[in-house]
């Protein structure tokens, strides 16, 4: 009689909680840095902070500057209204704005404390002293259209930012029919503060003192070779930038275009 053959008994698994708590021992923890996750639930930890700038619900005259400039960006510019973009450097425009402060306009309060003081001499009987006009940055679009047309400005300050451009897009047409030098510089409310306003669409230097005539000079000079000698400046066309997709679209299909030639 052929012996009989004795099956291997299995050994049993462990318990499921024997089996974790072996397992937990293992493990080594590191005693200086805690393990301590977050939970995000309501109440619990503060949320991680996102970008939520496409969101956000802009006013409308955010909206309108970002389209203006988009649609600048993407139509073409006549050159009346392209030469605005190009503005007088920093070293020139540092200069400009450190010579009309020199020049800047009294206030309110001053001409009213200069206006008291002559009327108290007045009433103490002694004789009025008939004092010079004083040379300041003259503003106003209709004040400097006649001082350009009578020649007697020197220098005009235009702004870049003004709105609508109709007011001062003639201007520098007007500037170099008359002879007149004329720069363009950023800022509407830049040029407000030379003469105590929210803004001013351009500025124009009449008269100078002695010691002043060669800064003007050489500013004058700079202007005429940035600005009124420059031709490409006012003839040349703005916009035509697309946008990423745009361009990549447009490449693309050049692309398809330039294999079918081929192929054919």
């Amino acid at each position: 009689m052929a012996p009989q053959k004795t099956a291997k008994r299995k050994v049993a698994a462990l318990p499921y909680n024997v089996r974790n708590t072996k397992a937990g021992k293992d493990k080594t923890t590191e005693p200086l840095f805690e393990r301590r996750p977050r939970s995000f639930g309501i109440g619990q930890d503060i949320q991680p902070r996102a970008d939520l700038t496409r969101f956000v619900k802009w006013p409308k005259y955010v909206l309108l500057q970002r389209q203006r400039k988009i649609l600048r960006m993407r139509l073409k510019v006549p050159p009346a209204i392209n030469q605005f973009t190009q503005t007088a450097d920093r070293n020139t425009a540092v200069q400009l704005f450190k010579l009309l402060s020199k020049y800047r306009p009294e206030t309110k309060q001053e001409k009213k404390t200069r206006l008291t003081a002559q009327a108290e001499k007045v009433a103490a009987g002694q004789k009025q002293q008939e004092s010079e006009k004083p040379s300041v940055v003259k503003y106003g679009i209709n004040h400097i259209t006649s001082l350009v047309e009578s020649k007697k400005a020197q220098l005009v300050v235009i702004a870049n930012d003004v709105d609508p451009i109709e007011i001062v897009i003639w201007l520098p047409a007007l500037c170099r029919k008359m002879g007149v030098p004329y720069c363009i510089v950023k800022g509407k409310a830049r040029l407000g503060t030379v003469v105590h306003q929210k803004t001013a669409t351009a500025l124009a230097l009449v008269d100078v003192k002695p010691e002043d005539k060669q800064a003007l000079a050489s500013l004058v000079s700079a202007a005429n070779a940035n600005f009124a000698d420059k031709e490409d400046v006012r003839r040349t066309w703005g916009g035509g930038i697309m946008g990423s997709k745009s361009v990549a679209k447009t490449t693309k299909r050049e692309a398809a275009e330039a294999r079918q030639v081929k192929l054919k």
